[in-house]
This record gives C-alpha cells, sequence and structure tokens, in this order.
C-alpha cells in the first residue's frame, strides 16, 4: 500500500483502489477492463450476452425512455455556491439532461427473468428477482467504485433497461435493501401481469472526478408477458414522482474511502421506460413458411392483431406495491399512514399517533438524511426496532403510525387553508431536530413524548450501567437493547397519555 501511494499518489491510488474489486494490489484483464473500454470505446460481448442464442422467428419489443432531469433548485443544500460546493463536483449531474438511449428493441424471451420461479405462486406473493445480499450485519459495498461489475444471470435485463437512463447503473446498490423483488398481479390462461420493484443507483462521475452516487428512491412498474415469455403485451417501469423528494446523491470530496462525503436529496420529476406497442415477430412467414415483407404494399408497417386477454385472478396495484415494499422492508408490516389521515384514524380509533419525521424518506432506498450508515438515519431505524416483532405488536395495538419529509410539513404549515392541519405541523416541527425525529402525540396534535434518533442510538450503544434516565432504561425481557428502549418510549408515551385518553 505504502509503495503503491508513493508510484501513484493519493488521486491515482484512488483510481487504481476503485478498479481492484478484490483489492489484491494488481489489477486482472476483468478488473482493467472499464478503462480498456473507455480508452479503446470498443465493448466486447458479454458473457451473458454471448450465452443467449437469438432466435430468428423471435418476438422483439421496442422501449421509449422518458427522462426530465433533476430540478436543481429541490437540492436543499448543495446548489452551486451554497456550503462551498463546486460546480465540477456537480458536473456528471447537470450533464445528464437527456437519457443515454432514447429507445431500444430487445427480444422478448430475455423478459423471461421477471417469470415466477414455479408456476403454482398465489397473486401477491413476492420473490426476489435478485436476491439482496445485505443487511444491518454485513454492513455495505464501497463507494469507492466509477464502473459498475458486469451484470450476470438476471441482473442482465434490468441492467440493459437502466443503462437506456444512463451508462453506468449499479444494479446492485451499496446499502441494503437490494435487489429486485416481484410479484403476480394478475393471471390468465397464458398470460401474467408481473408487478415488481428494483432498488439500483448510478454512478455519474469519471475519473479524473469523484464518484458521486444519484440513487433514486425505488424504480417500480409491471410487465405483462406470457407464461412461455415468448410475448410481452406491456412493459412500464418508472420512478414514482407522488413525493417532493425522490432521489439520494452523495459525492465524496477526497481520494479515499474515508474522505469527507457530502450528501443532499432532491426531486426528479420523470424517469421513465415504457413499451411503444406488444412485442412483434421480427420475420413473419406465411403458412407455407416463406418470408414477408413486413411492411404492406403502400410501405406502411403491417398491423398485428392481438386476442383479448381475459384476466381470471386480479389483485388491485396498490395490494401488490405493498407486498412488493413490506418485502423489501418488514417494518412495513404495519401501516404508516399519510401525516393527515393518520390524525383522523387516531381519533377514530382513540389512539395515540406514531409518527417520524424525517429529513429524507423512510421507505425509499434512499433512507433520511443519508444513505451513510450514520447515527440517526432511517436506514438504521428501519432494520432495526421498527422491524421488530415485540415492536410490531405495540404498535399495531395501541398506535396508529405515519413518516413524513420536513419539507412537506413545512409546506403544510405554510397552507393556511386548513388551520388545523397547519398547527399539527407546527406541533411536530417545534420538536424537530436534525436528521430523524420520533414523535408520540394526541389525536389533536399535542406532542407528549419525543426523541431524537441519534440520541436514541447513542444511548442503545451504552451500557446499561451507564444510562441515567430511567424513562429509557433497559428491559431485561429482550437481549436487543435498541428493541428493549424503543418498547419503553412507546410505552411511557402511552403512561402518558391516559389522563388525556380516559373514557
Amino acid at each position: 500500500q505504502e509503495l503503491a501511494l508513493k508510484s501513484l499518489g493519493n488521486e491515482g491510488l484512488f483510481l487504481f483502489s476503485s478498479l481492484d474489486t478484490n483489492k489484491d494490489l494488481y489489477l486482472s484483464p476483468e478488473e482493467f477492463k472499464p478503462i480498456a473500454e473507455k480508452l479503446t470505446g470498443v465493448a466486447p460481448v458479454s458473457e451473458s450476452e454471448e450465452e443467449e442464442t437469438p432466435d430468428p422467428d423471435g418476438e422483439t419489443l421496442s422501449i421509449v425512455a422518458k427522462f426530465q432531469p433533476l430540478v436543481m433548485e429541490t437540492m436543499t443544500k448543495s446548489k452551486d455556491g451554497f456550503l462551498g460546493i463546486s460546480h465540477v463536483a456537480l458536473s456528471g449531474l447537470r450533464n445528464w439532461t437527456a437519457p443515454a438511449a432514447p429507445m431500444t428493441v430487445l427480444p422478448a424471451r430475455q423478459f423471461k427473468a421477471f417469470l415466477p420461479p414455479k408456476n403454482n405462486l398465489d397473486l401477491g406473493d413476492p420473490w426476489w428477482i435478485i436476491p439482496s445480499e445485505l443487511n444491518i450485519f454485513t454492513g455495505y459495498l464501497s463507494n469507492n467504485r466509477f464502473y459498475p461489475p458486469p451484470p450476470k444471470g438476471k441482473e442482465v435485463i434490468i441492467h440493459k433497461l437502466l443503462s437506456m437512463f444512463h451508462p453506468r447503473p449499479f444494479v446492485r446498490t451499496r446499502f441494503a435493501p437490494q435487489g429486485a423483488v416481484a410479484c403476480i398481479q394478475a393471471s390468465s390462461s397464458f398470460y401474467y401481469t408481473i408487478a415488481f420493484r428494483i432498488h439500483a443507483e448510478f454512478q455519474l462521475n469519471e475519473p479524473p472526478n469523484f464518484p458521486f452516487w444519484f440513487s433514486p428512491g425505488q424504480f417500480t412498474g409491471y410487465i405483462v408477458l406470457s407464461k412461455d415469455s415468448s410475448h410481452v403485451r406491456d412493459f412500464r417501469l418508472f420512478v414514482p414522482n407522488n413525493r417532493s423528494l425522490n432521489v439520494d446523491m452523495e459525492w465524496l470530496y477526497g481520494a479515499s474511502e474515508s474522505s469527507n462525503m457530502e450528501v443532499d436529496i432532491g426531486y426528479l420529476p420523470q424517469m421513465e421506460l415504457e413499451s411503444t406497442g406488444p412485442s412483434i415477430p421480427a420475420v413473419i412467414h406465411d403458412e407455407n413458411g416463406n418470408v414477408l415483407d413486413s411492411r404492406d404494399p403502400s410501405g406502411e408497417p403491417i398491423q398485428f392483431v392481438f386476442e383479448e386477454i381475459t384476466w381470471q385472478q386480479e389483485i388491485p396495484w396498490e395490494e401488490a406495491a405493498h407486498r412488493l415494499e413490506v418485502a423489501m422492508y418488514p417494518f412495513k408490516k404495519i401501516s404508516y399512514l399519510p401525516f393527515t389521515e393518520a390524525f383522523e384514524r387516531a381519533q377514530a380509533e382513540k389512539k395515540l399517533v406514531h409518527s417520524i419525521l424525517l429529513w429524507g424518506a423512510l421507505d425509499d432506498h434512499k433512507a433520511s438524511c443519508a444513505s451513510l450508515p450514520v447515527p440517526g438515519s432511517g436506514r438504521t431505524l428501519r432494520e432495526t426496532v421498527l422491524e421488530s416483532s415485540p415492536i410490531l405488536a405495540l404498535l399495531n395495538e395501541s398506535f396508529i403510525s405515519s413518516w413524513s419529509l420536513v419539507k412537506e410539513l413545512e409546506e403544510l404549515q405554510s397552507n393556511r387553508g386548513n388551520e388545523f392541519h397547519s398547527k399539527l405541523a407546527e406541533l411536530h416541527l417545534e420538536k424537530y431536530n436534525f436528521p430523524v425525529e420520533m414523535i408520540i402525540c394526541l389525536p389533536n396534535g399535542t406532542v407528549i413524548h419525543h426523541i431524537n434518533a441519534n440520541y436514541f442510538l447513542d444511548i442503545t450503544s451504552m451500557k446499561p450501567e451507564d444510562v441515567e434516565s430511567s424513562i429509557f432504561s433497559f428491559s431485561t425481557n429482550f437481549e436487543d437493547p435498541s428493541t428493549a428502549t424503543y418498547l419503553q418510549f412507546l410505552k411511557e408515551g402511552l403512561q402518558r397519555a391516559k389522563p388525556y385518553l380516559q373514557p
């Protein structure tokens, strides 16, 4: 390492390390491949593509990409000149204004990766297209990378699709939950509608700039395809844009893994792939097997007529999406309602509101203010206490749960059209401290208990004998101190609320 540093200098070693995936201080031909492709402009055919023998009689699907770049004004702290952020750091982001490939044509059979692993799955039962290999115990993958590893197996089609947006998609994210999950939304004799959810991210910079990671909250969508994958009737993949912030961005400021990393969030109006129509035969034969011209005598393409699909079983899109969400995030086994709806439900059911207020989203891949495993991040909460059985049981029994973005509550507070909703938001924001605040309140919005995630994680990392506060004392019933402490927090909230909830 010292010799390498002496030979290459800091920035040279940083680039070398980004390619040296097995950290043996030697570059194999496979590791050097991204640089070779960059210098020669030629990308060799990957093994996975070589394995696919194209069917000359198979159908092809035309897909278009629709992309509107990030709205720079929605970045909360990283506009040029603010916090000393250089224009160079954001150059990859600013230059990404259009999809890398506005249209592509793919063999229909490549979409077989979306088919269920077996035929007897019930509607809504999730399976993994790309299994997650990370969890809270395995840590996370290196930030110091520019070029995605070659995709394998079912990763190949997802890599091809995401490459329409940008040439450097990583189909496995640096942080859990990784991967892609799917379920059957509808079924007929010969067709499925498959709903899916993908967590992937993009590397926007190349050397000599430092890495810039662009992580949409999620990709979701559906595909209607025949059970033998020979025909695709419809396909759509998109980043949801229904919340005010839907992308996490992180970038390094120095030539090492431990260098400072800046984080920010923003809003992406559109990132979408859509089929232009059903897949069609690449070659058309008549009944005698002779090849026909794909255009009629006037030069117009031949129009195909497709049979109507009669669905025998079907579940609503919202239910399918929720099943996929729970597969990615077990903490979603209980419902997290929109902010104002949670208070209406709490009033009707005479329960308390358990609310989590974050700088960034709790149920998107990006998770809270930063995808780094810093104290207080939404990731730490959702992967530990919020997933644990005792917490899920108590929340289900005694609370109505909700999570909100700070930005959304600030907008609600300033909207004087509904004074009650404005007051609810104000009471929450009064108690908020960066980056995550857990809040327990009455149905009228009165906060009766709250704890900042940084403080919560600090005390749960201490030895029980060092914790002075009786409010957050450890229970001996649970080995996990964070679960025990969060249970104590919830129970203390219930205790404090008793005078207000008496019939």
